[in-house]
């Protein structure tokens, strides 16, 4: 099954990092991020993967074109320029890198890329986001419901802490415990092709019209996921992951 990888946005919120490189590409424990994504997928045997560029997208395609030597130990002849790799990187990856446009939205890059897609079902996340949500359980969710569209669902996490008052005694305290009931978009979506005909143009936001739409026509299902995630917006959440 085909895995597309969102990877163009600016990341404005990280300008500390994303004034050098694109957010996909900052480190955590010292690896890309969008590699921690893509070893998720990888470990649930879902290997061909579609990264859809836009902001400092050289970065990344000079990432993966130079994966092989980063990623491993090697001896180079400086008179022949020969290579002899060690401790061969051992990822079967087959990675497709298309440039998406730099100011293009997120149901745009995702119409742009459809190209290189087939007609079967596609996975799809966002290049800063991580997680521990079971990709078989999650596809086999969506095959069970029949929808055109499967998000996965987590729980948010409250900025601040909750305390819950009688009068003025406090009843409890929380300190930033997950909202019970309270539900958002954590990304490692399942979609049919025909979502497709949904988007627009590179303007269209996905979560906007097309997620309504879909919504709205009973097209869209929300796997629960109770486990870790944990997106990357600030720095913040970079040291937490």
């Amino acid at each position: 099954m085909k895995v597309v990888i969102l990877a163009g946005g600016y990341g404005s919120r990280l300008s500390e990092y994303t004034d050098v490189i694109p957010k996909p590409m900052i480190k955590i424990g010292g690896e890309p991020i969008i590699k921690h994504i893509m070893n998720i997928y990888s470990q649930y045997g879902f290997k061909d993967f579609f990264i859809a560029l836009g902001y400092k997208g050289e970065v990344i395609k000079n990432y993966f074109l130079n994966y092989k030597s980063i990623n491993s130990d090697f001896t180079v002849n400086l008179k022949d320029g020969n290579l002899k790799f060690h401790n061969n990187n051992q990822d079967d990856w087959n990675v497709t890198l298309v440039d998406t446009g730099v100011d293009t939205q997120t149901g745009g890059r995702l119409l742009n890329i459809s190209e290189y897609l087939d007609d079967s079902p596609f996975m799809m996340t966002y290049g800063d986001g991580l997680s521990n949500v079971n990709l078989y359980k999650l596809l086999e969710f969506h095959k069970k419901h029949g929808k055109l569209a499967t998000v996965t669902a987590v729980q948010a996490i409250p900025r601040f802490g909750l305390v819950e008052l009688d009068d003025h005694k406090v009843k409890s305290f929380s300190e930033k415990p997950k909202a019970k009931d309270s539900w958002i978009n954590g990304g490692f979506f399942v979609f049919e092709k025909e979502v497709i005909k949904y988007l627009k143009d590179k303007y269209t936001v996905l979560e906007k019209e097309p997620l309504e739409n879909l919504a709205a026509q009973e097209e869209l299902c929300a796997y629960k996921h109770y486990g870790f995630w944990q997106c990357m917006d600030t720095k913040r959440d970079r040291d937490r992951l």
